[in-house]
């Protein structure tokens, strides 16, 4: 999936989602704490997005899944 950079902070659901580079989005609340981050990767099947949640706690990042959509995969961070 190739992704036009010019405009990379969108707002979804109360989410900000930065396009870091092609392949890596960082996803926000709105008040700028970081949930996690959403990468892609090109499959045979086709692209694949894996959402990672940030825990800030434990400083580290947890595996949440992975999903053939990229509205999917973002929609884990709703919660």
């Amino acid at each position: 999936m190739r992704l036009d950079l010019a405009d990379t902070a969108v707002t979804r659901s109360g989410l900000s989602l930065i396009q870091l580079h092609d392949g890596l989005w960082r996803i926000c609340r709105s008040t700028g704490d970081v949930l996690g981050y959403v990468e892609s990767e090109r499959t045979p099947g086709g692209d694949r997005f894996r959402a990672k949640r940030y825990l800030p706690t434990q400083r580290r990042f947890s595996p949440v899944g992975e999903f053939w959509r990229f509205e999917d995969a973002v929609s884990c961070f709703r919660f």
